[in-house]
């Protein structure tokens, strides 16, 4: 259960003043030993990177071979000011991944360890520019989307969960949340049946999978429509992405305030922690290895994909 620590992470970003630094001050009272801070601005602003590393029993960072999982809270910002005020609905996927690494860190005081690393990015901007979208506005942010990858992706990823509010379409009618199926080096593969499994367990529902298009794993910066950015990180690593979309039935707009469901960043939250768990065992696939060879094989490289093309 991450009902506190949502509401706890909540309550330390609706407010005009969030940092990353007040963020890592509060990570550091439940144990945080390995946070970095960037302060990244851009030309519409800046915003503060929070990059928190929590080691495993048998992760990377002791020497070891578990796999690694990113968890990365995909938003434009948490807030809009001075257009709107307290937190946008956008922040939520901020809100999520934090909770996560709230709850891991309290995990391990009391004992409990996961076997792999698991690394939580996510950034903290409480006044972030707004940008006209159909059928409702995005949120849009501070720095451009190449810098976001850059300091939320790197090379010691072995899968990632990209955790973003997904609210502003009329594709996704349901109220919680969704997983994409998996997309590595510009393929669309498909849904992980481990992740499935996962995710019924957690819900006590049938899972839901939400559609994307190639448009949506393509870079932003091509001119042609996006879902959103929840698929961002495919575009800059040769690790499998999955995004965990926090959903609504109906069309709502990043910038709306008062729109966030505790009970849903919730499910969501419980959903990552418990993938973290699996995959750092090497008991959740993300994708088929043999089945993405003969890909390769058969269709070649869809590296392409992932550049802003010709």
């Amino acid at each position: 259960m991450l009902l506190k620590q949502i509401l706890d992470v909540y309550e330390h970003v609706d407010t005009a003043t969030a940092s990353g630094q007040k963020m890592k001050e509060y990570m550091e009272t439940l144990g945080a030993k390995n946070i970095e801070v960037k302060t990244i601005r851009g030309e519409k602003g800046k915003t503060d990177f929070v990059r928190i590393k929590i080691p495993g029993l048998k992760g990377k960072s002791k020497g070891m071979d578990a796999p690694t999982l990113g968890v990365l809270g995909r938003l434009g910002g948490i807030g809009a000011r001075p257009e709107m005020i307290g937190m946008v609905s956008d922040g939520d996927g901020a809100i999520v991944a934090l909770a996560v690494a709230a709850k891991l860190l309290d995990m391990q005081a009391k004992g409990d360890f996961l076997d792999g690393d698991v690394i939580i990015s996510t950034h903290i901007c409480p006044d972030a520019p707004t940008q006209p979208h159909k059928p409702v506005p995005f949120m849009g942010s501070p720095v451009d989307m190449a810098t976001v990858n850059k300091e939320e992706v790197n090379g010691e990823l072995d899968a990632i969960l990209s955790i973003d509010t997904t609210k502003g379409n009329r594709v996704i009618n349901h109220r919680g949340f969704s997983i994409s199926p998996t997309v590595k080096e510009g393929y669309i593969l498909k849904v992980s049946d481990d992740l499935l499994d996962i995710m019924q367990t957690t819900t006590g529902k049938l899972p839901v999978v939400f559609p994307i298009t190639t448009q949506d794993i393509t870079p932003y910066g091509n001119d042609v429509y996006h879902l959103n950015s929840i698929l961002q990180p495919s575009t800059a690593t040769n690790a499998p992405v999955v995004g965990v979309a926090i959903t609504s039935e109906v069309a709502v707009p990043g910038c709306a305030t008062g729109a966030s469901h505790p009970f849903d960043l919730e499910q969501a939250a419980r959903f990552v922690l418990e993938v973290a768990k699996s995959f750092g065992r090497g008991n959740c696939d993300f994708f088929d290895k043999d089945e993405f060879k003969k890909l390769n094989e058969l269709y070649g490289s869809m590296n392409h994909i992932q550049t802003l093309g010709k």
